[in-house]
């Protein structure tokens, strides 16, 4: 059985298909966001979208149970409560690290398309670049 079908199983259907609608315009903004880190200008307002959207996805993945979700989520919602106190430019070490982990989001709302198993995390991920903005 496919994490989508674990999930509609385990929860209503309409809970399901509102986290997939809600979890598909999320991953879909995140990439712009990601290189508007490196603009001066747009670094704040980058900054606290993305931890928004991480800590939306970690809230409905943890209600969900979905773990490896939660676990990724709640490292970047770390990393960027660190950014947050910065001013920017974010370095291309830290942007470079964010797109891989944008590619991660996008792999698994393919995985939950094509319902099946979350694709493990890229160990390479949990190694947090160095944050020190610009």
């Amino acid at each position: 059985m496919g994490v989508r079908r674990e999930l509609e199983t385990n929860y209503d259907f309409e809970i399901v298909d509102e986290f997939l609608d809600h979890y598909a315009m999320m991953v879909d903004i995140v990439e712009p966001l990601i290189i508007d880190l490196e603009k001066s200008e747009l670094y704040d307002r980058s900054v606290d979208e993305l931890f928004r959207i991480f800590h939306n996805i970690k809230s409905a993945a943890g209600f969900l149970k979905m773990e490896p979700m939660i676990r990724l989520s709640t490292l970047v919602e770390n990393a960027l409560e660190t950014l947050r106190t910065q001013s920017g430019p974010a370095n291309k070490e830290t942007v470079n690290w964010m797109l891989l982990i944008s590619d991660t989001f996008v792999q698994w709302q393919e995985d939950l398309k094509l319902d099946n198993e979350l694709s493990k995390i890229d160990f390479a991920l949990l190694k947090l670049p160095d944050l020190e903005t610009m």
